[in-house]
């Protein structure tokens, strides 16, 4: 059942992390460029590579376009709309189509080794899987007899053990909430749920280097990115908790959905467009798009070297010349 403090965000509350970005009512719009910051990003792109928007018009009050994955058999890109609680598809070519009503206002999306969609649900507060005969498994809608927050992002392991954000949205938590801003870690069989991150003020994207040796955590609050070293039994090393990128600074943006290429270079946003930041967290280029916030991307295309990314309203490109981690992300031989 739905408590009147959701119907509340359902019906025009302010959408928390998703829309992150500060001063997008006064914003003024940038030129596009492809802006390097070392010469490594050379062998990444080419800062002559056009910026191409492939649809706009989504978002609003209650979040904005999210969630990119791409669909390798189908050839095609699914994104979420939050505002309007859809499921849209892109397919290179043809434009932009409704794949999907009532989302539950889904934000981050993923795909299992089975290739089934994950998701984080703002609505209903929960991370779900879609199976093949169209039922919805629950992945995690509480911890410790405590309701989640407001889940944000999900990523899956090779392992198929599921890692996801919950870092709250606009409003206080309630008595029976989780009390903490949380990284979750749920086992390939659901059978178990670990806390994992629990220091950070707003926990959001997350991705594994190449090896899963590495686990990055963006806190969108504090605007930075934090690396952990992964143990062997795909809890984190907290003691290795370190700073790898400082994305803030006078333009509006943080760090939000991230992305990881086979190079080990990271993709995402920050202030005044979207950065590439190689394995040492030193930023090499920034795709400076002109949108307020760069919201979260995917890596596409058959051979994973179309670079799609969101912001609050719309869907760009942009061609790499190294391709990005794939998903669903492929099992590793022990």
């Amino acid at each position: 059942m739905l408590s009147r403090r959701d119907m509340m965000k359902l019906t025009g509350a302010a959408g928390g992390l998703a829309s992150t970005g500060g001063t997008a009512s006064v914003f003024a719009q940038a030129p596009q460029k492809i802006e390097s910051m070392a010469p490594e990003l050379a062998s990444i792109i080419a800062t002559s590579e056009p910026i191409r928007e492939l649809a706009k018009g989504f978002g609003g009050e209650i979040g904005p376009a999210e969630g990119p994955v791409w669909i390798s058999e189908g050839h095609y890109l699914l994104f979420n709309d939050i505002q309007t609680a859809r499921r849209m598809k892109y397919t290179p070519g043809q434009g932009a189509s409704v794949a999907m009503e009532k989302t539950n206002q889904a934000n981050g999306t993923t795909r299992d080794p089975q290739g089934r969609i994950i998701s984080a649900e703002h609505l209903t507060r929960r991370v779900t899987r879609y199976e093949p005969d169209g039922s919805i498994t629950v992945v995690a809608n509480s911890f410790q007899g405590k309701r989640l927050l407001r889940p944000n992002d999900v990523i899956v392991k090779s392992d198929g053990t599921i890692y996801f954000t919950d870092p709250g949205g606009p409003l206080a938590p309630e008595q029976w909430d989780v009390t903490v801003r949380g990284v979750y870690r749920v086992s390939a069989d659901l059978g178990s749920m670990s806390l994992i991150v629990s220091d950070m003020v707003g926990p959001n994207g997350l991705a594994f280097s190449p090896d899963e040796r590495i686990l990055y955590i963006a806190d969108s609050r504090r605007r930075h990115i934090r690396a952990f070293d992964v143990l062997p039994n795909g809890m984190v090393a907290m003691e290795t908790s370190r700073l790898f990128a400082n994305l803030g600074g006078p333009e509006p943006g943080v760090p939000d959905g991230m992305k990881i290429d086979t190079a080990g270079n990271v993709y995402t946003g920050g202030g005044g467009g979207l950065y590439i930041i190689d394995p040492k967290g030193k930023k090499l280029g920034r795709i400076v798009h002109g949108q307020p916030a760069t919201t979260n991307m995917a890596f596409g295309g058959d051979d994973w070297k179309t670079l799609y990314f969101t912001t609050r309203s719309t869907l760009y490109s942009v061609n790499v010349k190294i391709p990005g981690m794939p998903v669903p992300a492929k099992k590793r031989s022990a």
